[in-house]
């Protein structure tokens, strides 16, 4: 593979767990510096088709190609840290940092303010934000996220996935996110994945709002809102 050529490439893909299948001959690209999300609702199979694509899984039909020496980052839904480790957030950087200068990083990211704080005491946006600067301490050319807004108060989650967008452009890295926030995630990526248990749409956010297969799965009330949004947020750049 060249630098044009697509980080994952699934062809076909199909994932059962004893009858059921989770996931369908589904085909998915995951281009350079493109920012992709796979929506749908409870038990749709985002995350089987994420761990998939990871190489987590192994398929039972299709196939999975990722560039070789692909390096990815991940963003995890939530971690448990034991409450009595005494751990701060700047240490907690330092596991991943090999060596790295960490602070520009952390002021990029907003927790600049945090890193003597102990990292239990921290909110569930500035966790989101010290999982992000720890994702891309390792550089990714892929960053992976797990529903990121898990846990975020409301204001705070326009505000971090505006975040994502920002860093992916700066790093130059892809981004693969599994979101439920459709307003939010529809008008701050590139292309959009519909998936329940196998692909239903996809493409640019404005096409997929008003497929007939994504207003089957989502209602027309849904279909009608994010073309406000959009349209708003269109005005706003």
């Amino acid at each position: 593979m060249n630098t044009s050529d697509p980080l994952i490439v699934a062809e076909g893909v199909t994932k059962s767990f004893g009858k059921d299948a989770i996931i369908s001959n589904v085909s998915v690209n995951i281009e350079p510096r493109n920012i992709v999300t796979v929506i749908g609702p409870n038990g749709s199979g985002k995350t089987t088709l994420l761990k998939l694509l990871l190489g987590l899984e192994t398929p039972d039909a299709g196939a999975v190609r990722r560039k070789p020496g692909l390096t990815i980052g991940y963003v995890p839904q939530k971690l448990a840290i034991d409450p009595i480790l005494p751990l701060t957030v700047e240490w907690f950087l330092r596991l991943s940092a090999r060596g790295r200068d960490m602070k520009p990083l952390a002021s990029e990211v907003g927790i600049a303010p945090l890193l003597e704080q102990r990292l239990q005491s921290v909110s569930g946006g500035e966790m989101q934000r010290i999982l992000l600067a720890r994702a891309l301490l390792c550089e990714p050319e892929l960053l992976v996220l797990d529903e990121p807004a898990q846990g975020v108060d409301v204001g705070g989650q326009a505000v971090l996935y505006d975040l994502i967008a920002r860093v992916s452009r700066r790093h130059r890295c892809a981004v693969l996110m599994v979101s439920h926030d459709l307003h939010l995630v529809m008008s701050s990526t590139d292309h959009v994945i519909c998936l329940n248990r196998h692909v239903c749409c996809s493409g640019h956010p404005h096409s997929v709002r008003g497929d007939p297969a994504f207003v089957e799965l989502f209602g027309d009330h849904v279909a009608q809102s994010l073309a406000v949004y959009t349209h708003h947020h269109d005005h706003e750049h």
